[in-house]
């Protein structure tokens, strides 16, 4: 199922989901979905924006192809999206509703950039090789594939960075991912020329031009209501303004 292929990675890496990542693996293997269905549950991060996802779908199944790859890619579908009640808007906003005002949906890298509290430890010194290696790994990114072998790959791709103020990317460098373990693997065949999605250490999957397209177009927009609520936040504004 598609949510294991990108849920998966922070869940081996001990961040969300279910304590027994192997089980969890072992589920998204399965042609049965029931006990993937059931571990789920237990990714609290991500739950409540597909939940508001599939509510805007007219009450889709929050594992739905659809929902899943509006969360972690990025679709049109998430300009339709609105609400939020009681789900986490994290350190920089208020509540959701002002987050969605300042032009954020319910992306993935919303969740990574805004809600987690990675962000918040920017700027101190101490902390921040350690928040940005996170931020960066706990987003969706998108590679190029260089070079298959067993189960690894390399691919080129660019990383985040941080210039003291504002979250961007860097210039763009070759990585080593997984794409399976002993063999089996989540997502589907990948080849050299390939682009990829990538999450953690992982290949969550192939994807098209135009995923691509939507994965950068959603993260950039994430970034950009992220770095001016960085601002307001230096500069001691109360305003929640909508980025531009």
């Amino acid at each position: 199922m598609l949510f294991a292929r990108y849920a998966f990675p922070p869940n081996q890496h001990g961040y969300c989901g279910p304590a027994d990542a192997a089980g969890f693996f072992a589920s998204g293997l399965s042609e049965d979905d029931s006990e993937l269905r059931v571990k789920a549950r237990d990714f609290d991060g991500a739950v409540p924006y597909l939940q508001l996802i599939a509510h805007s779908c007219s009450g889709a199944d929050v594992l739905d192809p659809e929902v899943v790859e509006a969360y972690w890619l990025g679709s049109p579908l998430l300009d339709e999206v609105g609400g939020g009640g009681s789900v986490p808007s994290g350190p920089l906003f208020s509540t959701l509703e002002s987050a969605w005002t300042a032009g954020a949906v319910a992306h993935h890298s919303f969740v990574v950039f805004a809600v987690y509290p990675w962000v918040s430890m920017l700027g101190d010194e101490r902390r921040t090789p350690q928040a940005l290696k996170v931020l960066d790994g706990c987003r969706i990114r998108w590679g190029r594939v260089l070079d298959v072998f067993g189960d690894q790959l390399s691919a080129e791709s660019q990383p985040l960075s941080w210039d003291g103020q504002r979250l961007g990317y860097g210039p763009s460098r070759v990585e080593t991912v997984r794409l399976g373990i002993d063999g089996r693997g989540l997502t589907s065949t990948v080849a050299v020329g390939d682009r990829v999605a990538l999450h953690w250490d992982w290949v969550c999957d192939r994807i098209s031009e135009d995923q691509q397209t939507q994965l950068e177009h959603y993260s950039q927009r994430s970034l950009t209501v992220v770095n001016h609520a960085l601002a307001r936040r230096r500069t001691g504004s109360t305003s929640e303004v909508v980025a531009g």
